[in-house]
């Protein structure tokens, strides 16, 4: 769609601040806000007007911060002593009188609230949600609650990469002007094209007079409804102002809800002066300070670091944040969307090469620009999803957006112990193997059981001279029956093929496993008698006896089958 703008057709541009703050939300959303007073509550908007994603400090003689008010950090208020006691959140007594519902959340932290004894945060019908705890006089609901502030954690990078695109440009180049900014010393003049939709201004100084004084803001030739972009690059910046007023009579005023500062570099921020400073603003380094002395400042206020709202020190008070929405239409500085792709690990035996289900990874991103994974403190990596069993094919998959990652094994397959090393990666993402992902094969070793052999030796009943050609079958005991079974529907195990004594009568049954055996004596030497029961045993194998083994004599009595004693001479 074009827009006709002064009788030239320009595109239309339609993106809004990140996260949809700006605009009023519902509420009850007046058609027009009213100028600032202190008249009856004209309306409800339940979005944020003041976002901080340092610490929100009161100061000073500052006043109130009419709107929704969120900190990821703390809410820290000691104002001077001999002063208002008060600072008001939410419903401010002068203002734009378009307060949050009651009820609502007028005032969320993601850190402490701390008020100085003998003063007074009021905010009224409002609730306080403080994730940290709360000291001090709170007027309103205190609400204490730990993820208090989860829900808006993402504005702060999402704000912070917008500021910078608004400023630099999607790709880094520079956000071109349509106008021009040029410092009098008397005041600032920000000249516009008169046709573009969005007149940006790029301003590389403060907006001070002669020696740091107050100057007038000015802007020219804005066409009707469009929206202006101001932004003021540097590592610091200072506007120091006696322009804007109280009713909406004055040019600048018109332009409040078009219009916003953009500070996305300054480490400090400094708005001071005497004016009622009109339009939003922005300020997106994360580790930045902006101090407000300003008596009024009319529009969001949004800084992804932190807030002191005080006083000048030579003087004066009743320093106010009135809420009144951004409508205006900026550069679509949304990112693409992520791309994503497969992170796997892979199960195996080490020994056989046998894929190995029923283990259990976590998996991991590296979020905190720290080598290697970290799983606790406050400076952890981040966990992605729940724990993950590999699957039949020994896998554990994970579909995420690029970056690098860490599997960590936190339990081993039944019958394997942990592996030495638990942690794997890191494994690399990025757009060039998006498609086929990133993998990484780990391995379990089963423990070595130890084993035994079972050393038998035949010998003349009468002489305790070896016997060869006596022949035996070793049984495992397996099915829990005492004694030994060979047959049946749950007999007892047979180990190897059997076994002939050699000339010294011995027979030898290597690296068995642990556990009790038998011997059953199937074939007698030429001339000897089998005995009446050719089964022997429990012998047990054991951890203990693993080494040396379980020697075992038996012997054979002389004497022709069925002619003999038969009692097998044991």
């Amino acid at each position: 769609m074009a827009l006709a703008i002064m009788g030239t057709a320009v595109p239309a541009v339609a993106a809004p601040l990140p996260g949809g703050l700006g605009p009023c939300l519902p509420g009850d959303c007046p058609a027009v806000y009213p100028q600032v007073s202190n008249g009856p509550i004209a309306g409800r908007d339940d979005n944020i007007n003041v976002f901080v994603g340092g610490d929100f400090r009161v100061r000073g003689r500052a006043a109130e911060a009419e709107g929704k008010v969120v900190t990821l950090g703390s809410f820290d208020m000691e104002k001077v002593s001999g002063v208002s006691r008060l600072y008001n959140i939410g419903v401010a007594g002068v203002g734009s009188r378009v307060p949050p519902s009651p009820g609502t959340d007028w005032l969320t932290t993601g850190g402490a609230v701390r008020i100085a004894p003998d003063q007074i945060l009021d905010a009224e019908a409002g609730v306080v949600r403080h994730a940290g705890p709360a000291t001090g006089t709170i007027r309103g609901r205190n609400t204490l609650d730990p993820n208090a502030a989860q829900p808006y954690e993402r504005l702060r990078d999402e704000l912070a990469t917008a500021s910078r695109c608004y400023a630099h440009g999607a790709d880094g180049q520079g956000r071109p002007a349509t106008g021009t900014a040029r410092n009098t010393m008397a005041e600032t003049l920000f000249t516009g094209d008169g046709t573009s939709r969005l007149q940006v201004f790029n301003v590389d100084f403060d907006l001070v007079g002669r020696d740091g004084a107050q100057q007038g803001v000015r802007f020219l030739n804005i066409p009707p409804e469009a929206t202006i972009l101001v932004n003021l690059t540097g590592p610091a910046r200072v506007i120091n102002t006696f322009s804007g007023g109280l009713t909406d009579d004055t040019p600048l005023n018109r332009l409040r809800e078009r219009l916003l500062w953009n500070f996305p570099d300054a480490a400090t921020v400094e708005l001071k002066g005497t004016g009622q400073f009109q339009g939003s603003i922005l300020a997106g380094n994360r580790a930045g300070e902006t101090t407000v002395t300003l008596p009024g400042i009319n529009g969001r206020f949004l800084t992804t670091g932190s807030l002191t709202h005080t006083s000048a020190a030579t003087g004066g008070g009743g320093q106010e944040i009135h809420a009144y929405p951004f409508n205006g239409d900026l550069p679509d500085c949304a990112p693409p969307p992520p791309t994503r792709g497969n992170v796997t690990v892979v199960k195996k035996d080490a020994q056989s090469g046998n894929v190995l289900p029923g283990a259990r990874f976590q998996l991991w991103r590296e979020t905190n620009d720290v080598a290697g994974l970290q799983t606790a403190g406050d400076g952890r990596d981040t966990p992605v999803g729940g724990v993950c069993t590999t699957d039949a094919k020994g896998e554990c998959r994970s579909t995420v957006e690029t970056g690098t990652y860490y599997w960590q094994e936190t339990r081993p397959p039944a019958g394997y112990p942990a592996p030495a090393t638990t942690v794997f990666g890191p494994l690399t993402l990025t757009a060039a193997n998006a498609a086929q992902g990133v993998s990484v094969t780990v391995t379990n070793t089963k423990p070595v059981e130890p084993t035994g052999t079972v050393h038998l030796v035949k010998q003349n009943a009468k002489t305790k001279h070896p016997l060869q050609g006596a022949v035996f079958e070793l049984w495992r005991e397996t099915n829990g029956v005492t004694g030994l079974q060979t047959t049946g529907t749950r007999p007892d195990t047979r180990v190897g093929t059997g076994c002939a004594t050699d000339r010294q009568g011995r027979c030898t049954f290597p690296n068995q496993p642990l556990g009790t055996y038998y011997l059953r004596e199937t074939a007698v030497p030429e001339g000897y008698v089998m005995p009446k029961n050719p089964v022997s045993g429990p012998y047990a194998l054991t951890a203990a006896n693993a080494t040396a083994g379980v020697k075992v004599t038996l012997k054979n009595a002389p004497g022709e089958p069925g002619k003999g004693k038969g009692d097998g001479g044991r």
